[in-house]
């Protein structure tokens, strides 16, 4: 029986192209190639974004989970908070470096933050009852703030009326809500001071800056009218503790995770067509047994088609709003997911973890039925 002859030469290849500049619709090749000199599978790969590849991880800044991280207006930088007291800011596209890490500016877990809407300041509470204002560009304390009596878990801000003064609104284990004036010469005592009765989870501001909604203990969203400093009214539907609030780009609906594991829009425009304004229930990220305080998020880059939330599987979900459909379910996370962004301009997704990282992930561009 004869031998089979020997194959040619079989040092197969994975050669990856060099990424052009070209504008949209741009797309990475992989060629494997079975020899030098022929070449075989030639695949393409669509690319939706500006990123370096379409996955990036951002690690070795934080010891500890992260437990909010956000892109800036701009969509140029991202920042986020850990329980190891520091606050890291990278760059969102390459090099995605690490230009900054301000570390121990608070004596306990940062639990939020934000980036201001006027002022270079970015704003954070902490498990040590106060809030600060950082300014971004030189890392130094501009204001601190001891806010509350108890662990501040949240905050928001927005620019009100024709003022065009930032406010803030922290909420706390202490029960109540309060508001402050933003930027680095705001009034050093609080404007105003919702008491709500039982532990604060989510604030989110209105659109207009006119009201603000409340997540608490008691499983309801208080809705209360800035200037009358009252509760007008109620949002139901929760079997469980909201984890957190994000207002739709357009302001006319509000996106509550919940420990039940349970993702509910409610419709907050003043006229609703359902009496409940349940406007949809989604399913599919659970929360866990940790009662970690998730962060959901709107897609922007598209006026809010999508949403998305991180699961205590270590996935994280992005729906449909208008069909209520799990679009994606992503791994890639060694931890709880515990926050969400979505890039202001393009089609990216950012997510942070227990497991100290972050990734970058590009998605496609939401089609408009």
């Amino acid at each position: 029986m004869a031998k089979r002859p020997p194959s040619p030469s079989s040092s197969g290849a994975l050669i990856k192209r060099a990424r052009s500049n070209s504008p949209e619709g741009q797309t990475q090749q992989l060629i494997i190639s079975s020899s030098n000199h022929e070449r075989g599978i030639v695949r393409s790969i669509k690319r939706t974004s500006n990123l370096e590849a379409p996955i990036v991880s951002l690690s070795g800044a934080h010891s500890a989970e992260i437990l909010s991280c956000r892109f800036d207006p701009s969509g140029q930088n991202i920042a986020a908070c850990s329980a190891d007291r520091s606050l890291s800011f990278w760059k969102t596209y390459p090099p995605n470096v690490n230009y900054g890490l301000l570390q121990s500016i608070h004596k306990a877990p940062i639990l939020d933050f934000q980036w201001s809407l006027l002022h270079p300041l970015i704003y954070t509470v902490s498990a040590d009852y106060t809030l600060l204002m950082t300014d971004v560009t030189t890392g130094e304390r501009v204001r601190k703030v001891r806010a509350h009596r108890g662990i501040i878990n949240t905050l928001d801000r927005t620019v009100a009326g024709g003022a065009g003064v930032e406010l803030i609104a922290t909420g706390s284990d202490d029960g109540t809500v309060r508001i402050w004036e933003g930027g680095d010469e705001g009034r050093k005592d609080c404007i105003a001071t919702f008491e709500i009765g039982c532990p604060v989870t989510a604030v989110c501001w209105s659109a207009d800056g006119s009201s603000v909604y409340i997540g608490a203990l008691d499983n309801e969203i208080h809705v209360y009218d800035f200037r009358k400093q009252a509760q007008v009214s109620t949002l139901v539907g929760h079997t469980d503790t909201p984890s957190s609030l994000s207002l739709s780009p357009n302001g006319s609906y509000l996106l509550s995770p919940s420990f039940s594991s349970q993702v509910i829009i409610h419709d907050v425009r003043p006229f609703s067509p359902s009496p409940t304004r349940i406007h949809r229930i989604l399913t599919g990220a659970p929360a866990g047994f940790e009662n970690t305080l998730l962060k959901g998020a709107w897609s922007r880059d598209d006026g809010g088609r999508r949403v998305a939330v991180g699961g205590a599987d270590r996935m994280v979900c992005i729906w449909d709003v208008e069909s209520g459909k799990l679009q994606y379910k992503l791994p890639g996370h060694k931890g709880t997911v515990t926050a969400v962004d979505f890039h202001p301009k393009e089609p990216i997704i950012l997510t942070g973890s227990k497991d100290a990282t972050m990734l970058l992930g590009e998605i496609e561009p939401s089609v408009a039925v």
